[in-house]
């Protein structure tokens, strides 16, 4: 079941966040536009009533308002609407202007302004602006402390309309934003995503054994480690189809000789009427199957040790003790050993090395090097396995009495079906060492080969080469022996066998 579009999910979070910032945009612009539209009226009705208390006089003894229409008439011509003023005394007594204009029920401080809402005049809503002064001088027949009210009163048809008419095209410009924006978010995700369905087609165009890394050219940052992984993964399939075809070609190679011998020997043997003959041909058939079967059974070793290094096999790793697994494969082989009365021997060390590794592969790496040293040693000599710590190296080292190895043959050990000049006298595929390579570098480590010479010290490591394709003149080396060891390194406890866990 595939997830939601990754195209909606974007458009699912930046759009209604887009529209809700729009919308919380209009509301504040309206609330800000409203106020400074009332500021503005106000400071225009606050500067009437300004210049009226600047012609109030009381010098005649009585309330008088020099020039009121004249300041009025000049007031209407920047007002639309309908305005209303009075003047008076705190006690009513005298007042010039429209009396019906509203008093509040507590006076404001004296040279306050002051705007109040709650009134109708003629029926319409006012906005009525009140400054309350001392009275200087005062009249002669008011009290000591007296005041003069100034109020003048403007329409709000007026101020609405403009407000409303301002406030209407700030949305206008901001729904046309909004809308601005939404689709430069669409357009934007869509363009975007153009590079991913380019992808698509390439890949679906490809054919079915294609499997060519994908170009990074053009491809989005953020999606580079997707197409990295997907090449990894492509890389990693690729190798094990060539393995594969490398596994049916070496089959088709080493079973078709034997296939053809038994098929000829079976021949012979149903043609020969001496049951001598007869017995020797079923012998020599049994021996052609043994060989085979061996060979195929190498082949498969040799094809896990391959898998296991493309692919990790993480989930056939199990933790245990490697020197247990040494002393194990070492028993094994004991009768082999004892037919040629060999001086077998193991040593391991008093610590324990505990490991995290695909067990069985290591086994048969360690059961390969012994069948090697057992078979390729003289009657009476010796082999001796040994598990050493060096360092932050663990050494699984095989030695031997045996004829030993050339350079050169040291140099190509690992290759495939190659049998070095000690060998070739014996039976066998040559694929020995190079499971036991494969397995080793599955579990990042190295083989290496040396000879052992008599009363002097051990020479520089020879690492194995697989791909080796020469070397020095061939040959067994004059000395006695040779030593093979499979080196990991030591990583931290509870690690993947990059190399080995110390316990």
């Amino acid at each position: 079941m595939t997830g939601p579009s990754l195209k909606l999910r974007l458009l699912a979070w930046t759009v209604p966040v887009l529209l809700l910032g729009s919308v919380a945009g209009i509301w504040s612009s309206w609330h800000v536009l409203r106020e400074q539209a009332e500021q503005a009226y106000d400071r225009a009705l606050a500067g009437v009533v300004r210049a009226i208390d600047l012609n109030i006089s009381t010098d005649s003894g009585g309330l008088a308002l020099a020039q009121p229409y004249q300041l009025l008439e000049f007031f209407r011509l920047t007002a639309s609407g309908n305005v209303y003023w009075r003047v008076s005394t705190e006690d009513g007594l005298a007042e010039i202007g429209h009396a019906r204009l509203p008093m509040p029920q507590v006076l404001p401080p004296s040279e306050q302004l002051h705007f109040f809402y709650d009134h109708y005049m003629d029926g319409e809503p006012v906005r009525v602006a009140m400054l309350v002064r001392d009275m200087d001088p005062p009249l002669p027949h008011a009290g000591t402390h007296q005041r003069v009210i100034v109020q003048v009163a403007e329409s709000m048809e007026e101020r609405e309309r403009y407000t409303r008419s301002l406030v209407l095209q700030s949305i206008g410009r901001d729904l046309l934003l909004m809308l601005l924006l939404v689709l430069t978010v669409v357009g934007g995700v869509i363009v975007a995503f153009r590079p991913l369905v380019r992808l698509q087609g390439e890949v679906a165009r490809r054919a079915g054994d294609d499997l060519r890394p994908i170009a990074l050219q053009g491809i989005p940052a953020e999606v580079v480690p997707l197409v990295q992984g997907i090449n990894g993964h492509m890389a990693r399939f690729a190798e094990r189809s060539r393995m594969q075809r490398q596994f049916l070609d070496d089959a088709s190679h080493q079973l078709r000789t034997p296939l053809a011998m038994l098929r000829t020997k079976l021949e012979y043997a149903l043609r020969e009427p001496d049951p001598q003959e007869m017995h020797a041909a079923l012998l020599a058939m049994r021996n052609g199957l043994d060989r085979a079967e061996r060979v195929t059974n190498q082949m498969l070793s040799l094809a896990k040790a391959h898998d296991a290094g493309v692919a990790g096999s993480a989930q056939q790793r199990q933790r245990f003790e490697l020197g247990a697994l040494l002393e194990e494969s070492v028993r094994l082989l004991l009768p082999a050993a004892r037919v040629r009365k060999l001086d077998y021997g193991l040593e391991l060390p008093e610590q324990k090395v505990h490991v995290f590794g695909l067990r069985l592969l290591l086994q048969e790496a360690i059961l390969n090097l012994l069948d090697n040293a057992i078979k390729y040693s003289p009657v009476g000599g010796t082999v001796l396995a040994s598990l050493e710590l060096s360092g932050r190296q663990a050494r699984i080292v095989v030695q031997d009495t045996g004829p030993g190895m050339s350079a050169g043959d040291r140099q190509q050990a690992g290759v495939r079906f190659r049998r070095g000049a000690a060998g070739r006298g014996t039976s066998g595929a040559g694929l020995g060492l190079a499971i036991v390579d494969a397995i080793v570098r599955a579990h990042h480590g190295q083989m290496r080969l040396l000879p052992v010479q008599p009363d002097a010290a051990l020479p520089e490591s020879e690492p194995a080469t697989e791909n080796a394709k020469s070397g020095p003149a061939e040959g067994p080396d004059p000395g006695t022996g040779l030593r093979v060891e499979l080196v990991f390194s030591l990583v931290g406890v509870n690690t993947d066998l990059d190399g080995l866990s110390p316990n």
